[in-house]
């Protein structure tokens, strides 16, 4: 049973820090693309990061701002968000594949077979 546990959300102010957790279990996704999401109330749920080997991959709104990476002994990732805006606001989501995706693969929502339950970010303007 493959089971992705995110943690680390919780309310920050504007121009603030966060950093979310995403550990995996049930299966060795080392070598495996993992990416984050996010859904705000009323949208769609959007693409925020991925790492897939070396490769990394960042929404425009993002980019700069957060950091994906990973620790493959702990099986976890993480996203490391810094300058939080209010339009940051969102349930995030980790999700990760049983293959690699790059470029704009990696990025698809469709393409990820397993998900955590998400953990809420709130940035207070």
């Amino acid at each position: 049973q493959v089971q992705l546990v995110e943690s680390g959300g919780g309310l920050v102010q504007a121009g603030g820090s966060r950093r979310l957790s995403c550990t995996a279990s049930g299966r060795t996704f080392s070598r495996y693309t993992m990416g984050w999401f996010r859904q705000a109330p009323g949208k769609e749920r959007e693409f925020v990061a991925a790492v897939s080997g070396f490769d990394t991959y960042y929404a425009d709104s993002v980019k700069g701002r957060f950091t994906i990476s990973r620790d493959n002994g702990k099986n976890t990732v993480y996203l490391q968000m810094n300058s939080l805006e209010h339009e940051d606001t969102a349930v995030y989501y980790c999700a990760t594949a049983m293959t690699n995706y790059y470029s704009a693969q990696a990025g698809q929502a469709g393409r990820y077979p397993y998900w955590g339950q998400g953990t809420q970010v709130t940035v207070s303007s």
